[in-house]
């Protein structure tokens, strides 16, 4: 199965050239295969915000290659990595981000109206589709104010598939929510990912939640650790 995600030497510095150069990823290497669900955790602290937003082309490495789709990011220019970012990768965060004033509908249409500049009626089709797929169809007319959290985040997943992603990268996805409706997102991005084949990378600090991810990557000081969480109280899956 092919790579979805490469990185390769990955390393990240700030302050460069002063006394108080600071390098936070120390030679980071990792792959994600197509179709997988993998979580990723460590320590406040320990890189796994600046490695996402290296992932997510929002922040440039100091050295070491990307590569999405199997194309190398290292020497694309901004709108490059823009239009990129835009059309392969997927963001669910802690908060959703929706616009209040926007009923669900819009919300889920707001990448597809960024990238074309227009609406038309094959986004409004697409957004439909997601929003029966994440089980709100009936609240597509409903500002974001009148939904409850759980909704709220669902609107957010389906916000992150409407550009058909190859990737979606969650930050903490569950981590404002209840238990009850953290298990409920969470089993939504299981179910789009085990039947639309999207690749999930999810950090998370709930280890219940990693452990029942397809693979746990682990950033312990800026490098991956040595996996000894993967094959933690979970029988049958050999560590990576």
């Amino acid at each position: 199965m092919a790579d979805v995600l490469v990185l390769e030497a990955i390393r990240k510095s700030y302050a460069i050239g002063t006394p108080v150069e600071t390098e936070v990823l120390h030679g980071i290497d990792l792959s994600v295969r197509a179709g997988e669900f993998v979580a990723l955790i460590g320590p406040s602290g320990s890189g796994k915000s600046t490695l996402l937003n290296i992932i997510g082309l929002l922040d440039r490495p100091t050295s070491g290659r990307l590569l999405i789709n199997g194309g190398d990011t290292t020497e694309l220019g901004d709108a490059e990595r823009t239009r990129l970012r835009g059309h392969a990768i997927g963001f669910v965060f802690q908060h959703h981000y929706l616009i209040s004033a926007f009923t669900a509908l819009e919300n889920v249409m707001m990448p597809m109206l960024v990238d074309r500049g227009r609406v038309d009626g094959q986004m409004e089709g697409r957004a439909d589709e997601l929003l029966e797929w994440v089980g709100l169809g009936r609240w597509r007319n409903n500002r974001a104010t009148n939904m409850s959290g759980g909704q709220q985040q669902r609107v957010a997943v389906a916000r992150a598939l409407v550009m058909d992603p190859t990737l979606v990268l969650a930050d903490e996805p569950t981590g404002n929510l209840d238990s009850a409706s953290a298990e409920g997102v969470f089993e939504l991005m299981r179910r789009i990912n085990a039947e639309r084949g999207t690749t999930f990378l999810i950090v998370t600090h709930n280890l219940s939640l990693a452990r029942r991810c397809d693979r746990i990557i682990e950033v312990v000081d800026g490098r991956i650790g040595a996996g000894r969480l993967d094959a933690l109280d979970r029988p049958g899956k050999p560590a990576h």
